[in-house]
């Protein structure tokens, strides 16, 4: 599997996340201070998108019911989630944010 372009870095400003497509799996791009991590937008607790809760440091959380997962490994951080969430390798490439499908 290779990289896929997903959209421009100034799409994604710092301490903010965007979904983008990704093959078939929606992937929240995360900004953390200039540094771009992909995670699955989908909480493994309830299925809830996660780009719509706060990204805190290397933490975004679940705006239904505030698990929270780190963006670098997918690890949970705060439950109720148990399932840890799929991650993804992310380049950038000029202006460009690329995902590994």
């Amino acid at each position: 599997m290779g990289f896929v372009k997903v959209g421009k870095v100034v799409e994604v400003p710092p301490g903010k996340a965007k979904v983008y497509e990704v093959g078939n799996r929606f992937v929240a791009v995360c900004n953390v201070d200039g540094t771009f991590y992909a995670v699955d937008d989908v909480c493994t607790h309830d299925e809830g998108s996660l780009d719509q809760g706060e990204l805190d440091g290397f933490e975004i959380e679940c705006p239904r019911h505030l698990a929270r997962f780190d963006v670098r490994t997918g690890e949970v951080k705060a439950l109720p989630a148990v399932v840890p969430i799929d991650t993804f390798g992310v380049r950038i490439d000029g202006d460009d944010i690329e995902v590994e499908e």
